[in-house]
């Protein structure tokens, strides 16, 4: 839950609006409905959808999933899973009345844990969710981005914090003026550990 409402947040704090929405449906589709955790990332992927519909200038639409954001976060604490809701809520109850509003002032950041993260404060967890998601919002192969998270994973597991993928997920996610160059190197690797894989699959 919490790497994928981090990454979500960062996304989002980056300005990249409807993006956003990915990283928290990922995971809210696997939740209980009406539970807590299912209300508040609801509520986020509304307030998305509201920011992104307001800022192409779809009132209507914007309006409509400001309120239905504005439903799923009421009642939830003000602090809930690290995520301070009070700004959110008041932004959502201007911007249902008057969403024209996104035009003279920007939507509220997103604070959790006490500090308003972008893309570039992401430990490894949230910067592989982040990874894909920006892969789809770009136009890259996701294939690759997917396949190097999971031997991420695996390496972090085999404790090595020092595995080529996780420096390459970072900079993908960090480095937006070669996030191309980045990709390629990426894709490059993904395939060199394919082929070793199927190497030694091939010896037994």
């Amino acid at each position: 839950m919490r790497d994928h409402l981090r990454a979500g947040v960062a996304i989002f704090n980056d300005g990249y609006y409807d993006a956003a929405h990915d990283a928290w449906e990922d995971h809210w589709l696997d939740l209980e409905a009406g539970s807590d955790d299912e209300r508040l990332l609801h509520g986020l992927i509304q307030y998305s959808g509201a920011v992104y519909h307001a800022r192409e200038r779809n009132w209507a639409g914007a309006v409509g999933l400001a309120e239905s954001a504005r439903e799923y976060l009421a009642g939830l604490p003000a602090g809930y899973r690290g995520l301070y809701l009070d700004p959110v809520r008041s932004f959502l109850e201007g911007l249902a009345a008057d969403p024209e509003r996104i035009e003279r002032r920007p939507p509220v950041v997103l604070e959790h844990e006490g500090t308003t993260p972008t893309l570039s404060d992401l430990d490894i967890g949230p910067t592989a969710i982040a990874a894909v998601v920006l892969a789809e919002e770009f136009g890259y192969e996701s294939e690759p981005i997917a396949q190097a998270r999971a031997y991420a994973r695996r390496d972090l597991e085999a404790g090595d914090d020092a595995s080529q993928f996780i420096t390459l997920l970072f900079d993908f996610v960090r480095e937006d003026e070669h996030r191309g160059i980045v990709f390629q190197r990426l894709k490059e690797h993904v395939g060199r550990r394919q082929a070793r894989e199927k190497d030694v699959e091939g010896l037994f």
